[in-house]
């Protein structure tokens, strides 16, 4: 997708009030207002609020499942990166956990809650904390898991000299990856690991360079609807997580 397309696909007529026009960019705005305040998606709307909750929520799962909200990410990394705004020198790694009030897909007892079950995003930001690459898996999946599949999802992005970047140059994380073969799988791909040792390293001098990440990952749990996980389908709460991460960098954009 370029920068020149529109983000959203066109929508048939469906039933309700709007036309086909503006029945895109409404169910847009009805998604944000869930991602944001958290109730359901008819309760506490303005009836004369574009189309009904359940259309709304029909063209939200479509577009999760066209992968739309991703992509709208990216735009929004493409346009930072072409202005000079994202920092590739020192990325950071780390996850967070999300209770699931409801069972579903990429779930699992939560080792450090008790066992409730949950999700557990993971995520890398660059040096000032804007997400590069968001992913999402049960409560129990070990962190060392998601490191090489995040780092092979940083999509390329657009640099303001030169060809596309799709690589940090240093990679910091927690005790938590502290494994050789991830270690050689960073170097083979000329990125730096900056990785805790265990019984080695002290956890406040790993926080200088990762406090930006702990940040973004509080503004992650701020949302109301990612501070608790109400979807099933796997597929709906990551793009609750992308929209996050997408109005993150935006608000970078807007500065």
């Amino acid at each position: 997708m370029r920068a020149g397309e529109p983000a959203l696909p066109p929508v048939d007529r469906a039933q309700g009030r709007g036309s086909a026009s503006d029945l895109g960019p409404r169910a847009a705005q009805r998604s944000l207002r869930v991602h944001r305040r958290g109730p359901g998606w008819g309760s506490g709307a303005d009836p004369s609020f574009g189309p009904s909750g359940a259309t709304a929520h029909r063209r939200f799962a479509e577009w999760s499942k066209a992968r739309v909200w991703g992509k709208l990410h990216r735009l929004v990394l493409d346009e930072l990166g072409a202005r000079g705004e994202l920092d590739w020198s020192r990325c950071a790694i780390d996850s967070v956990n999300m209770r699931a009030l409801k069972k579903g897909d990429l779930t699992g007892p939560n080792p450090v809650d008790r066992g409730k079950y949950g999700s557990k995003v993971h995520l890398i930001t660059d040096r000032t904390g804007l997400s590069l690459s968001v992913g999402i898996s049960g409560a129990n999946v070990h962190d060392r898991q998601a490191l090489i599949p995040l780092v092979q999802g940083i999509p390329p992005i657009r640099s303001r000299r030169g060809r596309r970047r799709r690589g940090p140059g240093k990679l910091h994380g927690d005790k938590g990856y502290d494994y050789n073969h991830l270690r050689r799988w960073l170097r083979n791909r000329r990125i730096t690991p900056r990785i805790a040792r265990k019984g080695t390293d002290s956890s406040q001098r790993l926080g200088r360079h990762r406090w930006t990440i702990e940040r973004t990952m509080a503004w992650l749990a701020g949302c109301r609807r990612l501070h608790r996980r109400y979807e099933r389908k796997a597929s709906h709460f990551l793009a609750f997580t992308s929209i996050a991460c997408t109005l993150i960098c935006y608000r970078r954009l807007t500065k």
